[in-house]
């Protein structure tokens, strides 16, 4: 099953944020994301969330549930927003992240990519902009984007040592200045590297739908690119079936399958 490696190299995608793993009360689980204190935000990235329907409403969502329709296989992505516990389900495969360890189901040994970096790879920027409220991040105003004689502010993103897989990644935001909506994702790849990359790659964000009181992506395009510069699009990854709901998963809707195996 060489597609979702020969997917991760086409996309030239980095591995995503993991959050920080910690134990949560059962009786507070339903709560979070609506208690957590105020944190501050740049206007610029407040005014982005706002355009997409307000990071409240979004903490007050759950279950985010997508599928991405490949040539030779379906794949059903479930993410539980709170504590970040997902699941990827495939026609003879499945992986995910139940809490403490992250896992692969591959009965035929058919696998061929990296579950520690593609069980929330997609979710990560497909939940744009929300995910980059997240904590240990860390925020400066980036040189602006220009595309097609059209120039779009930028915000840096930076992370604190400790977070996630790859905390030397750096990744940009770009949005449309008259919408104030997501048009951009600049990121580096650093992923088992000491290194910062000065290599970006890039995705647009161009079509959205609305879930509820939400703008998600409809479509995302990744670019090809030399350093800094945009060069030609990709064929666009479509997401379809997309839920977004308040209501959790059961608890092992995300447990480990027996046979499975850690992945490190």
């Amino acid at each position: 099953m060489k597609r979702m490696m020969i997917a991760i190299a086409l996309l030239g995608v980095t591995s995503c944020k993991e959050v920080p793993k910690e134990t949560i009360p059962k009786s507070e689980e339903g709560k979070m994301g609506m208690e957590t204190p105020k944190k501050e935000y740049p206007e610029a990235l407040t005014q982005v969330f706002d355009a997409h329907g307000g990071l409240d409403n979004w903490k007050k969502k759950r279950t985010l549930t997508f599928t991405i329709p490949k040539p030779d296989a379906t794949e059903v992505h479930t993410i539980d927003l709170y504590n970040r516990r997902d699941k990827i389900e495939m026609p003879t495969t499945s992986m995910g992240f139940d809490g403490d360890e992250i896992w692969l189901l591959d009965p035929d040994n058919s696998y061929e990519g990296n579950p520690a970096v593609y069980h929330n790879l997609m979710f990560y920027f497909y939940a744009m902009p929300f995910v980059l409220a997240d904590d240990g991040i860390n925020y400066e105003e980036a040189e602006a984007l220009e595309f097609e004689g059209k120039s779009y502010p930028g915000i840096h993103i930076s992370y604190d040592a400790g977070i996630g897989a790859s905390p030397k990644d750096d990744y940009y935001l770009y949005y449309d200045p008259e919408t104030h909506q997501m048009a951009w994702l600049g990121y580096t790849f650093t992923f088992e590297s000491d290194e910062k990359s000065e290599d970006v790659s890039y995705i647009r964000y161009a079509d959205w739908m609305k879930l509820g009181d939400v703008m998600l992506p409809k479509i995302l395009t990744w670019y090809t690119s030399e350093g800094s510069a945009i060069g030609q699009a990709k064929d666009p990854l479509p997401f379809e079936n997309v839920s977004l709901g308040e209501v959790a998963k059961p608890d092992d809707f995300y447990q480990m399958p027996e046979n499975a195996k850690v992945v490190k």
